[in-house]
């Protein structure tokens, strides 16, 4: 019997709605049977975005609060392979990603059922995963492989471009200058080979070696200066998020996060990255590597 594959995932812009595509055109090549489920919230994030929802949605995706998605049904009562597809706000799943965890259906349809998580992300996607990760756990959903698909451009550079697809809702180049916002077409195409990769893991029904595959083969990108920023920023975000949940007008907390979040990119971390690159970091490189080992896989 051809093995069932459950792709579910939410996209608001369609970024990752191709990427899913792409990693299981090779399933159904092999006759798998493959399910994408695209799941909804019940009240739609705008996309484009504006600057005060984008903001607003920070407090409750930080702190992990789920909110009512749109009725969905699954064909099946079991899956050989589920994959899960989040994006990351806020250094932390996605407010309809955080919903489908805490869905009590997708608990038990994920229990026992190997889990392969895949994001399109701007380039910070470590903190979600880490968030992601014990929820799975309490599951009992065996997290089998991690693909991050990222922008490769320089960290300031995508945030300008990322911001103008967000607000604008156009994937193009701005000012005819920068590139163009988010993981690239090549990269998306080359999810293919991925999902190939994956075929034989899927038959046998044993996925040890499958994610150190995905690391030989460039799919888990760990950058150092990006785990060290994410490393402080998330600790912050939960502060702030905290703070500004528990205010009735939030409007005026959040204009100051927001605030507080482009000095700290723009001109506190160059300078905090600069400092460590001196006096720190010459002198950690095993802790450093093992960080990358650890965020590279699946444990």
């Amino acid at each position: 019997m051809g093995k069932k594959v459950l792709a579910i995932f939410y996209s608001q812009s369609g970024q990752l709605e191709e990427i899913i595509d792409q990693f299981t055109s090779p399933f159904q090549g092999s006759g798998f049977t493959v399910e994408k489920l695209r799941i909804y919230p019940e009240q739609a994030y705008p996309f484009p975005w504006s600057g005060k929802s984008f903001f607003g949605v920070m407090p409750d995706c930080v702190l992990q609060v789920p909110r009512p998605l749109q009725p969905f049904h699954f064909k099946e009562s079991r899956y050989d392979l589920i994959i899960l597809g989040y994006q990351a706000w806020f250094l932390s799943p996605s407010i309809p990603s955080n919903s489908l965890l805490a869905d009590p259906r997708f608990k038990e349809l994920a229990k026992n059922t190997p889990i392969i998580t895949i994001t399109g992300a701007r380039n910070m996607w470590l903190s979600a995963m880490e968030k992601i990760k014990p929820v799975l756990k309490s599951m009992d959903a065996p997290l089998v492989g991690n693909i991050a698909l990222v922008d490769r451009h320089h960290n300031l550079v995508s945030f300008v471009t990322i911001f103008y697809w967000m607000f604008k809702a156009k994937k193009e180049r701005l000012w005819n200058m920068f590139p163009v916002p988010g993981v690239s077409e090549d990269d998306i195409m080359k999810t293919k080979s991925y999902g190939e990769i994956a075929i034989p893991y899927l038959e046998r029904g044993n996925w040890q070696g499958f994610q150190e595959e995905m690391v030989k083969q460039g799919a888990v990108p760990v950058k150092y200066a990006l785990m060290f920023i994410e490393s402080k920023a998330r600790k912050i975000f939960k502060v702030w998020a905290g703070i500004i949940s528990k205010r009735k007008k939030k409007d005026a907390w959040l204009v100051a996060f927001k605030y507080y979040l482009l000095i700290a990119l723009f001109i506190a971390a160059p300078i905090i990255l600069t400092v460590d690159a001196i006096f720190f970091k010459p002198f950690l490189s095993g802790r450093i590597k093992r960080q990358k080992q650890y965020y590279s896989g699946v444990n």
